[in-house]
């Protein structure tokens, strides 16, 4: 592969990841089940199938808090000596999870690393295998009640697509 179709393939690839953390953080189902091949594989720990069923397991456990932040850090991509179509990866990730309980709403850090095959089929870069490592977990009580006092004018996300990332036509004319 040429040092021009490295860098595209990558930056394909990258760009493969953030779609999947936007479709679990805005429960987009569709944007989120196709960066999964049909026939891929997926080992979290508390969910190993396919990347189908996986979505959907995700989509149902992350409608039940209130918001949740994926960021991604840094990406070590390889590429498979023997095929350009496959690539390996480590990726680094921070996700906020808000979720409730009995105690009242509670933040939830996990802090960790994605393991990936990538295959491109048809010039489309999926997953065709995704390993979960979680690093560290914090959880805690809310701390963000200054939101509804002096950041009471700031203009909060969603947690769900009628985010206003969503909202083209109000982007186009801002």
């Amino acid at each position: 592969m040429t040092d021009l179709a490295t860098l595209i393939a990558k930056d394909e690839i990258r760009d493969l990841c953030a779609r999947y953390m936007r479709g679990q953080d805005r429960l987009d189902h569709a944007l989120q089940l196709a960066t999964f091949w049909p026939d891929a594989t997926t080992d979290y720990g508390i969910f190993k199938g396919s990347g189908p069923a996986f979505v959907d397991f995700a989509q149902e456990l992350l409608a039940t808090h209130s918001a949740n932040q994926h960021l991604i850090g840094q990406h070590l991509i390889t590429f498979d000596s023997d095929t350009p179509d496959r690539a390996y990866g480590e990726v680094y990730y921070y996700a906020f999870h808000r979720i409730v309980e009995e105690s009242g709403p509670t933040d939830m850090v996990i802090s960790g690393r994605y393991l990936d095959r990538y295959e491109r089929r048809g010039g489309e870069w999926r997953f065709a295998h995704r390993t979960e490592l979680v690093d560290w977990v914090r959880k805690e009580a809310a701390a963000d009640s200054i939101l509804a006092t002096d950041l009471a004018a700031c203009l909060l996300g969603r947690h769900d697509t009628q985010d206003r990332s969503y909202d083209r036509a109000w982007l186009a004319t801002a």
